[in-house]
């Protein structure tokens, strides 16, 4: 495939808006965010010389890249995950396969220990899906990393989105939208009964003088029956240091930001302009309290790509390098998974507002906000625009400049934080903690040591377990 070179405008360094210094607001959160596999969210860029993704599937790369993000006193590394090709894009697999576009991909929770075992501080947000795995098995595995962390586990709960995933679980389809959720309200319910209520706090004796380790009157079956599970034991695992592991979600429909309200603690946006991200953070908060909860008892990342390096001259020369290596093909894979709309039905140059899709025309023009260009898009202009970030947004320039854009995001959109795409790995988070973190310290926006304990508390500063005002809280004994 013949390597691109014209792509279209990303937020830059000579913006208007970069020039604007922002001193003031609430220390700036840090995610990287990655997948166990060799395209992301940044199609075809497997194939730059300096892109180690190809190691995805070795610890020393993830080992390594856990290292760089503690060096830089990231919050955590967000895992994505899918359980299934995309297969939207030409009604099959091998468009994804070509450009190993999330395909291949292998499991993100058996990533977790190794990392674990070279850092000391670095959180780990693993995505699940609980639309095909029983409750009582998970949450085993959870309490177990969360053991194995010292309490440094995340959950990124998903419903599932691919057909692919559904079909090659024995199932014609997923279930309906809505459906999921309400089946995925219950699977958490299990998982809280059984990491919440199962085991009272001082349960493990360990008294090897009365011969008792646990005593069985602190150790209660859960006696769940519902609509879709049935549990009548009690959980296998002692209690781990956070029992349940921090909950993010990243659901945006009305039914998902409902779901967030009433279960999540860290949520994952992905807007590609400000003012989508605003609207989108407040409806979080507002689900939040609809839940009982304070508007702030959820912390919101926002999706973001940052090209950075000593000056924002170099900035832009890297990324009109990483752009010639932009798959487009690939980019149209992820598209259509995400939109649930084939775009391999179109010419690559026809203009999309020919195309009689909703999904495709909303996508369009919430692209033309975040360029700020009016030109007419192709299915080409499109594939381009998410070659480089996927959906979201994407920063470019030196180190004070890329620091100061994500502080005006902060500031303007209220987010807590980001989860950071790369563009080639580890190279993309080498260049964050090397150029924007300390121009972030500098600016009183970043911290400049690491805060002990627990996941929860590194993130909220209130202890270890979830807070009273928390529905999974109502499940303790």
């Amino acid at each position: 495939m013949a390597e691109q070179t014209a792509y279209p405008n990303r937020t830059s360094s000579t913006s208007p808006s970069a020039a604007r210094p922002s001193r003031s607001g609430r220390e700036i959160l840090l995610n990287a965010f990655d997948m166990n596999c060799v395209a992301h969210q940044s199609p075809g860029l497997w194939r730059h010389p300096e892109d180690r993704a190809r190691d995805y599937n070795t610890l020393g790369y993830w080992t390594h890249l856990a290292q760089v993000l503690e060096k830089g006193l990231f919050d955590g590394l967000f895992i994505a995950d899918v359980l299934g090709p995309y297969s939207v894009y030409g009604g099959g697999s091998e468009a994804a396969l070509r450009a190993g576009a999330q395909t291949p991909v292998n499991d993100p929770l058996l990533l977790v220990s190794a990392m674990a075992a070279v850092t000391e501080h670095l959180g780990f947000g693993v995505t699940a899906g609980t639309a095909y795995e029983h409750p009582y098995p998970f949450a085993r595995r959870l309490a177990t990393l969360d053991h194995l962390t010292r309490g440094r586990v995340g959950w990124n709960v998903v419903t599932g989105y691919l057909p692919s995933a559904a079909q090659n679980m024995g199932h014609d389809d997923q279930m309906e939208h809505d459906e999921r959720y309400d089946h995925a309200d219950e699977y958490l319910d299990v998982v809280y009964k059984l990491l919440e209520g199962s085991w009272e706090d001082d349960a493990v004796v360990d008294d090897k003088d009365s011969r008792v380790f646990a005593d069985p009157a602190k150790v209660h079956d859960i006696g769940h029956e519902g609509r879709w599970f049935t549990v009548p034991g009690h959980a296998v695992t002692e209690p781990s240091p956070q029992r349940t592991p921090v909950i993010y979600q990243a659901g945006a429909s009305t039914r998902g930001r409902a779901f967030a309200g009433k279960h999540a603690e860290a949520v994952f946006i992905n807007s590609p302009t400000k003012e989508l991200a605003k609207q989108t953070t407040a409806t979080i908060r507002q689900a939040a309290v609809d839940a009982g909860r304070d508007r702030h008892d959820v912390k919101v990342f926002a999706m973001q790509t940052v090209v950075t390096g000593p000056d924002d001259a170099a900035a832009r020369a890297k990324y009109e390098d990483l752009a010639r290596y932009v798959d487009p093909e690939g980019a149209l894979v992820l598209m259509s998974g995400w939109m649930g709309v084939d775009l391999s039905r179109f010419e690559l140059d026809e203009p999309i507002g020919d195309l009689e899709s909703n999904a495709i025309q909303s996508t369009v023009e919430t692209f033309k906000k975040a360029s700020g260009s009016d030109e007419e898009w192709t299915v080409r202009r499109l594939a381009e625009w998410v070659g480089i970030g996927g959906f979201g947004p994407v920063i470019v320039g030196g180190g004070e400049s890329a620091a100061r854009q994500l502080a005006e995001w902060a500031d303007e959109t209220d987010v807590d934080g980001f989860n950071l795409a790369y563009h080639v790995t580890p190279g993309t988070f080498e260049d964050v903690v090397e150029h924007v973190v300390p121009e972030l310290q500098r600016m009183g926006r970043y911290k400049t040591a690491h805060v002990d304990g627990t996941l929860r508390h590194k993130l909220f500063g209130r202890g270890d377990h979830l807070p009273a005002e928390h529905h999974g809280a109502s499940f303790r004994r």
